[in-house]
């Protein structure tokens, strides 16, 4: 019997090309004629929603439309008046910076969206987006666990114990939520839905057989035109559960979940007179990435005592460890406003990208939260508010590991009046994901001479050796072709661990 290696497979994703896409957009917009002319334009908000992906020859394409809503004071009218439209955009990564990779994911994020009146019947819109595509290849993970090989061989063998963290699939689907959304009885109805707001969270995942039970809630607000013409405002978490066929994962896979929104349609139900009854239907794509936790036994040295033996060793990285957790930080902020206010509108808080820095042994997140409120002043003119508040979260996480986070606002945001402005309190979660990458070696190949033996002639039978604190007794056997056994025997020890510092080993030499 000759020398075999031992080998397992695994297939596997590995995150391939993270880069950012810039794409800006532009638009002009005339006002239907069933809309009043614009006196003054009070914001513009708009949603993102993606609607494909394509990976062709190593290039990433993504496309969607960019819901865009403009608020604006009618000329010669009160109140406050809608202008919708979209804007669709395509952008595709330059290069082929994707070209080994058999997937992406995308997160959007709207970086400024502004617009400007041009005339009575005619806006300007500029839109700035930031696309985050992160690639996934598809690998074939072999490592060498062992060696087996005849007795006369006398080889030696030194394994490792790895932990390995696999990403072994990634699933997708498509979902449509809906759901009925009552106003309450004390606040007036709704004849029109001037804008609305959306937001979607993931708080548990589960594995079950062959299917992924994922289950979150959507955070929908919404600023209405009552039957008074008066402006209303709602915010309602509505919970949802789905599930997603997967292949072949195992119930202690772990899993994570992103939602992209490809659309969206809230509708006043025409049933109810009083416009309390709304409809709420979201059209959602979620990504789920599922990992799987893998004990891998390495064969990372060998020798043999009897024949020339050489090897070839390959470098390889392991995710020892993934986590996925959620931190809230509460913020308490005041708006300044400079004039008396009536009473407050809307309110809202988009979060910004997440940067982790290393701060005192630990980390901590930051993200910049642009608070928006819409508000009436005393004499009933709607005004916006705008401010941008820096929010950190301190994360208990080692220097080593590597983390990426993304900051949601989810819940409802409390305001009030109060005599230095409107206050607002709200909790920002940042979304976490740890990770701990490890580098080890991993023979691959090996050669042995069998037809010779080693030559020891002249070689002393024993050896006088210190060992040193940061010595091993393997790197001492495989130097003086013997076996950690024999040292242990040699110098009445049992075990490894019992070799004391510093101490003068006897070590046999091995002949052939």
């Amino acid at each position: 019997m000759e020398l075999e290696l031992k080998k397992h497979q695994f297939d596997t994703y590995e995150q391939g090309a993270d880069l950012t896409l810039a794409h800006e957009e532009t638009a002009e917009t005339i006002v239907p004629d069933y809309c009043p002319d614009i006196a003054r334009i009070i914001a513009t908000e708009g949603s993102v929603c993606i609607h494909s992906r394509d990976l062709r020859e190593g290039r990433g394409t993504v496309s969607g439309t960019v819901r865009v809503t403009v608020l604006y004071v009618p000329e010669g009218e009160s109140g406050i008046r809608t202008l919708g439209f979209s804007m669709p955009f395509t952008a595709e990564s330059e290069g082929r910076l994707l070209s080994d990779c058999a997937c992406f994911t995308v997160f959007t994020e709207t970086e400024s969206l502004d617009t400007r009146m041009l005339n009575p019947r005619k806006v300007f819109t500029h839109c700035r987006l930031a696309l985050h595509l992160t690639g996934y290849r598809r690998v074939r993970l072999s490592v060498c666990s062992d060696a087996e090989a005849a007795p006369e061989l006398r080889v030696e063998k030194r394994q490792e114990q790895q932990t390995a963290v696999l990403l072994t699939q990634i699933a997708e689907k498509d979902f449509t939520f809906t759901e009925d959304m009552s106003l309450p009885s004390n606040r007036p109805g709704a004849a029109e839905i001037l804008s609305s707001h959306i937001t979607g969270t993931v708080t548990e995942c589960k594995v079950v057989g062959s299917k992924l039970i994922f289950k979150g809630m959507f955070a929908v607000s919404i600023l209405y035109r009552t039957q008074e013409q008066t402006c209303g405002f709602q915010c309602r978490e509505l919970p949802f559960s789905q599930i997603m066929e997967t292949d072949g994962v195992s119930e202690g896979a772990s899993a994570r979940v992103q939602l992209q929104l490809t659309g969206s349609d809230i509708q006043i139900d025409g049933g109810d007179p009083e416009g309390r009854d709304l409809a709420v239907t979201l059209y959602v794509h979620a990504t789920a990435l599922l990992r799987q936790q893998q004990e891998l036994t390495l064969l990372h040295d060998l020798y043999s005592t009897q024949h020339d033996l050489t090897y070839d060793a390959e470098p390889m990285t392991f995710t020892a460890f993934h986590d996925v957790q959620s931190r809230r930080q509460a913020v308490r902020e005041v708006l300044e406003i400079g004039v008396e206010a009536d009473s407050i509108l809307s309110v809202q808080a988009l979060c910004g990208p997440v940067s982790a820095s290393a701060e005192g042994g630990g980390t901590v997140l930051r993200s910049f939260v642009t608070v928006r409120a819409l508000y009436l002043d005393e004499g009933g003119t709607p005004l916006l508010a705008e401010r941008t508040v820096e929010v950190s979260c301190p994360a208990e996480v080692s220097p080593e590991r590597r983390v990426s986070a993304r900051a949601v606002c989810a819940g409802e945001i409390q305001s009030a009046l109060t005599d230095r402005g409107i206050e607002v309190r709200f909790g920002v979660d940042f979304q976490m994901e740890e990770s701990c990458q490890s580098k080890k070696l991993c023979i691959s190949a090996v050669r042995m001479d069998t037809e010779t033996t080693k030559d020891s002639t002249g070689a002393p039978s024993l050896v006088l050796r210190q060992f040193g604190r940061e010595g091993s007794l393997w790197d001492l056997a495989k130097r003086y072709n013997t076996t950690i056994s024999a040292i242990l025997s040699a110098n009445q020890l049992e075990h490894e661990s019992d070799v004391p510092a510093e101490k003068l080993l006897l070590i046999p030499r091995k002949r052939a």
